[in-house]
């Protein structure tokens, strides 16, 4: 059932209630007849007075449905279909069953609130609702007994009995108000004038983000009616990449939730504070625009479905460039700045406190180096004031390494480029984003998808979703052609943004300003420089005019020319240029400020200015742009200055080093005298020492194939690691033949990681070339796209999978893979069969995330080797009393595990080595886990242990290493003295009561500690 219809519905019985009471105020005559137009029909005489007051009833209930409708859109969107309906029904039964006479809403003196508690002490609450279809009921029953006592107050003959009624009160009138006075809370600090309109003014708040930010720019030439689409049809989901200091593969002795490769909602959901890392054009901003829609749609599914019910806050950090961040009661002025006006008093500080705020922080490496410490000590100061709300900031890598938040909880998470699988469904949806009826955009899809694969160079190019755009813009475009490298890609979507899109549809408003291609993109270039100069990336618009008349007047054929009008051609009509608030001009991605910013700096020979900023993270971009528009004399200059400063500063020595290196991508050819020092340089980076350099270094390209290793036989885990990520960045073919040659002698060690970069290649022929050398009996397999689904099958060998791919087959499809010892299953769906798990009777680890009801006698009990199980993110667990588990465990991870849950059972597992509980609140019995005398590693996650350790006695003897995540502590970490035997302490997102992370000078001596 629509919002709308039950909408309606409920209007209409409202309306006939109503009705009933102005044509016959007793309950007995109520009751008597239920249908309006049937008591219409008998209290009316005549069919056209019948006929008006029907119309009139009718509106009434059309006016109730529209007050409701937004309700019923936007609260509990992921509530099913059948708790909703269940829901609107008792709502409707309540009312059915209530006494609505005139006595009834008189001796409630009219009031919404007085009428809705007497119905509930009258009526009995509805049985078999479960909790969010409850909470609906109660929405909805508290909204409709408020508009039909406003509908009655507008009645008439209602008035006039109300009114003899009253008089008949007076004389306790007097008293009574006296009492009301009495009660009613006096104003304070936290209860300002305007607090009971908050709920009124979330649901117009939520709406109008709803709306305002459900659309997104389409990179499309040929359609203007295209140029915009819904970013609820657009939205692709994006895939995270471990950062350096995480384990990638599933270990059998932890009970953790962390995953690499997952998609980003998934690693969102995991986490209170996220610090979202990504290259340019990564799809940051889009994400954070899509967060905040679902948000105020209440639409979040899987894990991310307890962000429902939060009101999302978006502040896009550019706008405060040089200036104050704002203050509580300002963060939403740049979303809703039409409703702060009649904002409630306090109204942003009450969503903060309470935790039901979501706090999207856009874009902290578009601010200057110098102006990022004020964001963090913003940051901190909000989550001192506020520690419940959820936080999720964006920034390119180079501005804020992974560690940049770690003392304020943030758990780091990368975005990573996308696989060709991903670039596949991002080519499928944006083709249905853009798709119009009768076109053929079918056929250029199937097309483009065809050329992606026969020329991997394009599909490497397609990395990100900005790039990804462009190519199918372009191929739309230009009729199947497509580029040959960035440099190409930039220059051909700006000359048709520019100038072509409107030149070939005679746009009446492009004939408006006389200017060529050519003035065009001189004046784009020198704003754009002024504006990279200045380390901003939006620009006041007055002082953007000034910059254009500026230039204008080194125009020789334009200096008569208005600047703003043409500074206002710009922005509407260029697709390039755009105004994202009154008075205000930036760039519709940063990616074209830095392409035109190196155009502009290799036309004005400003090749010094960039050789100085070239350790600087802002400048990174545009340096190695400007390394494809030089000429032959600046690229030396450019080259031979960096890798100078590079010889000379030490500080900064890589860095350097890494950026000249990384000029090879963009330059068409390498002047003779750069080619030895390039080399020298290259031969410093590669093969690069850690993970965290293959990111950068991948960039590069093929050249550094050359440079890995032979063989990755006795190599350490991070070398090799970061050998086998370099090659799957850079991808293509000659990647790919690295990759095999090291898969013909790698041990179970290598094997892991190449099998990681799985999902970089064409599943099928990574399968053949690569996974069929490895010793799979040893390695663990990672599946985390659809497409590789049916290859693993063909692989019966496989011993060990983790699957972070949705489940469309059904468990039983895994009964082909027979040799199976570990399997983890990362997006299990709500009506998954476990049964067909019973086959694999070689299982000796099992991990589920999901939260599928246990069937009676679960499949783990048919499973005889079984030592390790985890069961993550379930909410239907039983009591732990109930819980059927192996006794033979070893390792036991639990969770969500819910409030109060007695965790005393667990003493009775006296052969468990480690074991992880997720829950929430205090928790009871964990002061009794001496029992467990063969537990080494303990993980507890939301828990509220300020009364723990120190309620403590006796502890388990062998207990050395302890992981806290998300856990409320004692600012003092004395008692951990306890645990005698402890030596290791891992912290992630703790925290003390006001939010301040705990004093780790606190902790014993002997216990070695690691935050993040």
């Amino acid at each position: 059932m629509s919002a709308e219809v039950a909408a309606i519905n409920l209007g209409r019985v409202l309306a006939t209630r109503a009705a009933g009471l102005w044509l016959g105020p007793k309950r007995r005559t109520q009751e008597s007849r239920s249908d309006l137009s049937e008591l219409i029909r008998v209290r009316v005489p005549g069919l056209r007075p019948q006929r008006s007051l029907e119309r009139q009833f009718e509106q009434i209930a059309d006016a109730v449905a529209a007050r409701l409708e937004p309700l019923l859109a936007h609260e509990f969107r992921g509530l099913s279909e059948s708790g909703r309906r269940s829901a609107l029904d008792a709502v409707t039964d309540t009312f059915a069953a209530a006494d609505l006479s005139d006595s009834s809403i008189i001796g409630s003196d009219a009031d919404a609130a007085e009428l809705a508690r007497r119905i509930r002490r009258a009526v009995p609450a509805p049985a078999g609702l479960d909790e969010p279809a409850a909470a609906l009921y109660e929405l909805l029953f508290s909204e409709c007994c408020d508009c039909y006592v406003r509908v009655l107050r507008r009645l008439p003959v209602f008035t006039e009995r109300a009114v003899t009624e009253l008089l008949g009160r007076t004389t306790s009138l007097a008293a009574e108000l006296s009492l009301v006075l009495d009660r009613l809370p006096a104003r304070s600090l936290y209860a300002p004038e305007g607090e009971g309109q908050d709920e009124a003014f979330r649901r117009e708040y939520l709406e109008l983000v709803a709306r305002s930010l459900d659309e997104i720019e389409l990179f499309s030439f040929a359609s203007e009616r295209a140029a915009r689409t819904k970013l609820s049809v657009a939205y692709v989901s994006l895939r995270t990449a471990g950062e350096p200091d995480r384990p990638r593969a599933p270990a059998l002795a932890a009970a953790d939730e962390d995953g690499h490769g997952r998609r980003v909602e998934s690693a969102l959901g995991n986490a209170k504070r996220v610090l979202l890392r990504g290259e340019a054009g990564s799809g940051k901003t889009t994400l954070l625009q899509w967060l905040a829609v679902t948000a105020a749609r209440g639409a979040f599914e899987g894990e991310l479905a307890g962000w429902n019910g939060l009101v999302p806050v978006l502040v896009k950090l550019r706008r405060f460039a040089g200036g104050r961040l704002p203050r509580p009661e300002a963060l939403l002025d740049q979303v809703a700045g039409p409703l702060t006006g009649h904002m409630p008093a306090a109204w942003v500080d009450r969503q903060l406190a309470a935790g039901r705020a979501l706090l999207l922080v856009d874009g902290v490496d578009e601010l200057p180096a110098a102006e990022r410490r004020a964001v963090r000590e913003w940051l901190r100061g909000l989550l001192y004031a506020y520690p419940e709300i959820r936080v999720v900031v964006t920034s390119r890598p180079a501005a804020a390494r992974s560690d940049w938040l770690r003392a304020e909880s943030f758990r780091p998470v990368l975005l990573d480029r996308m696989r060709p699988a991903d670039v596949v469904a991002f080519v499928r949806q944006w083709h249905a984003a853009v798709l119009e009826p009768g076109n053929e955009l079918p056929d250029y899809e199937r097309a483009l998808l065809t050329g992606l694969q026969d020329r991997p160079h394009l599909r490497s190019l397609a990395a990100t979703p900005l790039l990804a755009a462009l190519l199918c813009a372009l191929h739309l475009d230009r009729r199947g052609q497509l580029p040959r490298n960035r440099m190409e890609l930039y220059r051909t979507a700006l000359e048709i943004l520019v100038q072509r899109r409107d030149a070939e549809r005679c746009v009446p408003s492009a004939l408006e300003v006389q200017l060529t291609l050519t003035d065009k993109l001189r004046l784009l270039q020198d704003l754009a420089w002024r504006l990279s100069d200045n380390g901003r990336n939006e620009i006041a618009l007055e002082r953007a005019a000034v910059h254009v008349h500026d230039a204008l007047g080194a125009m020789r054929h334009l200096d008569r020319a208005d600047a703003r009008a043409v500074l206002d051609h710009l922005v509407v009509r260029s697709g390039v240029l755009r105004s994202p608030a009154d008075g205000r001009v930036d760039f519709l991605h940063r990616s074209f400020q830095e392409y035109l910013a190196a155009a502009d700096a290799a036309a004005e020979d400003n090749i010094g200015s960039l050789v100085g900023r070239a350790h600087l993270d802002f400048w990174h971009e545009t340096i190695v742009l400007a390394a494809g528009h030089a000429n032959r004399t600046q690229r030396v200059e450019l080259i031979e200055g960096i890798l100078a400063r590079a010889g000379a500063e030490s500080r900064y020595r890589r860095r350097l080093r890494l950026l000249a290196a990384s000029c090879l991508e963009t330059m068409e050819a390498v002047p003779q005298e750069l080619s030895d020092p390039l080399e020298a340089a290259l031969d410093a980076l590669a093969p690069p020492r850690e993970p965290a350099e293959a990111d950068s270094l991948s960039g590069v390209g093929p050249t550094v194939l050359r440079r890995l290793p032979d063989s990755l036989a006795g190599l350490d885990r991070p070398v090799a690691e970061a050998a086998v990520r370099t090659a799957a960045l850079i991808g293509g073919a000659p990647a790919l033949d690295r990759l095999a040659r090291w898969a013909a002698d790698a041990g179970p060690a290598v094997g892991n990681l190449l099998a990681e970069a799985w999902e970089y290649f064409d599943p099928e022929e990574y399968a053949r070339r690569v996974l069929r050398k490895l010793p799979l009996s040893d390695v663990f397999v990672q599946v985390t796209h659809p497409t590789q689904w049916p290859v693993l099958l063909r692989l019966p060998e496989v011993h060990w999978v983790s699957v972070g791919a949705p489940f469309t087959q059904g468990l039983g499809a895994t009964a082909g893979l027979t040799g199976l010892r570990g399997l983890w299953l990362y997006d299990l769906r709500e009506d998954a069969d476990l049964d067909p798990l019973r086959v694999h009777r070689r299982l000796v680890a099992l991990t589920l995330f999901g939260n599928v009801p246990l069937p009676a006698g679960p499949p783990w009990e048919a499973l005889p080797e079984l030592i390790t199980l985890q069961l993550i993110n379930w909410e239907s667990l039983p009591s732990l009393a109930a819980l059927e588990l192996p006794e033979r465990l070893r390792h036991l991870g639990l969770g969500r595990l819910a409030p109060g849950t007695d965790l005393a059972p667990l003493t009775e597992r006296r052969r468990l080595g480690a074991l992880g509980l997720q829950g929430s609140g205090v928790p009871r019995g964990l002061d009794g886990l001496d029992g467990l005398v063969t537990l080494v590693n303990l993980r507890l996650t939301g828990y509220d242990l300020r009364l723990w350790p120190a309620s403590v006695r006796t502890t388990p003897p062998r207990l050395s290493s302890l992981y806290l995540k998300d856990c409320v502590l004692s600012a003092d970490l004395g008692p951990l003295a306890v645990f005698n035997g402890l030596t290791d302490l891992r912290l992630s997102g703790c925290r003390t009561a006001d939010g301040r992370p705990p004093n780790l000078e606190s902790v014993p001596e002997g216990i070695n500690v690691e935050v993040g």
